[in-house]
C-alpha cells in the first residue's frame, strides 16, 4: 500500500470510530433520535425570510443537516455564508439560504421540504442537497435512506428546481454490506433526477484534526472553508445561466 493509500485508510479508521461513538451517543438518546419538525420548520422559514434575495442575485437555498447548517460556528462561518462570498469572488451575483438543520434525517428533511419551499420568496435557481450522513450514523436502512432522497428530489423536479446533490459515504465501521448499499445511493439519484453530483461533502476535511471540530466529524471554520474551496466551482457551474 502507498502512503497517499495508507493515509487515507487511517482517516477512515479514524472517521469510523468517532462515527461507532456517535451511534452509540444516538442509540442512548430518544431525544437525539427523534425529530422535531414544528422546530426545524420554523427555523428554514426564519432562514429564508433573513436571506430574500436582491433582484439581481440568484438564489441558491442549502437544504440539509448539521453539514449545512453550521453546527458549533459562528453565524457567518458556516457554509451558506462563507459559499456566498465565494461565490461573488467568482463573479456570481447569489443569495445562499441556510437551510439547514442538524440532526435532520432524509425523512425529517422530506418531512420539512414543502414548508420550506413554499416558505421562501421565490423559486431558487438551484437548491442544494445535502442529506443522508445521520441515516448512516444511526445505522438506518439504505433503502428507506434511497427513498426519502428519491421522493426529495422528485418534488424539486416537479418544481424545476435545479440540484446540487452532496453525496456521503458509509464510514468503514458500517460493513461492506451497509457500504455497498449506502454509497451508490447518490449517483444513482444524481443519474436518474439529471442532478449535478458533488460525490463527498467531506472530500478533503474528514481525518485532518486542523480542519475539524473536537468531534472528528464536523468541520471547523478551516474545515468549512476548505469544502467551499471544493464546493464553489461546482455550484457556480451548476447555476443555470
Amino acid at each position: 500500500m502507498h502512503g497517499k493509500e495508507r493515509s487515507l485508510a487511517g482517516r477512515w479508521m479514524q472517521y469510523g470510530a468517532l462515527a461507532l461513538i456517535v451511534q452509540l451517543a444516538v442509540a442512548c438518546s430518544d431525544k437525539a433520535a427523534a425529530p422535531a419538525p414544528v422546530g426545524h420548520e420554523q427555523q428554514a422559514v426564519d432562514a429564508a425570510i433573513v436571506a430574500t434575495p436582491a433582484a439581481d442575485e440568484r438564489l441558491v437555498v442549502a437544504f440539509g443537516d448539521s453539514l449545512y447548517a453550521g453546527y458549533n460556528l459562528d453565524q457567518n462561518k458556516g457554509l451558506a455564508p462563507v459559499l456566498e462570498a465565494a461565490l461573488k469572488a467568482r463573479g456570481v451575483k447569489a443569495r445562499v439560504v441556510n437551510a439547514g438543520v442538524s440532526g435532520d434525517t432524509t425523512a425529517a428533511g422530506l418531512a420539512r421540504l414543502t414548508f420550506t419551499l413554499d416558505g421562501l420568496p421565490r423559486k431558487p435557481d438551484l437548491m442544494l442537497v445535502g442529506l443522508g450522513g445521520n441515516d448512516m450514523l444511526r445505522g438506518l436502512a439504505p433503502a428507506e435512506t434511497r427513498t426519502n432522497l428519491n421522493a426529495i428530489l422528485a418534488e424539486l423536479k416537479k418544481r424545476g428546481i435545479p440540484v446540487l446533490l452532496t453525496g456521503m459515504m458509509a464510514s468503514p465501521n458500517m460493513g461492506p454490506d451497509y457500504a455497498a448499499a449506502f454509497n451508490p445511493i447518490f449517483p444513482d439519484l444524481a443519474r436518474t433526477y439529471d442532478a449535478t453530483l458533488y460525490p463527498f461533502m467531506l472530500d478533503g476535511v474528514i481525518g485532518d484534526r486542523a480542519l475539524q471540530l473536537p468531534d472528528g466529524i464536523h468541520p471547523n471554520d478551516k474545515g468549512v472553508t476548505v469544502i467551499v474551496g471544493k464546493l464553489a466551482p461546482v455550484v457556480a457551474e451548476a447555476l443555470p445561466s
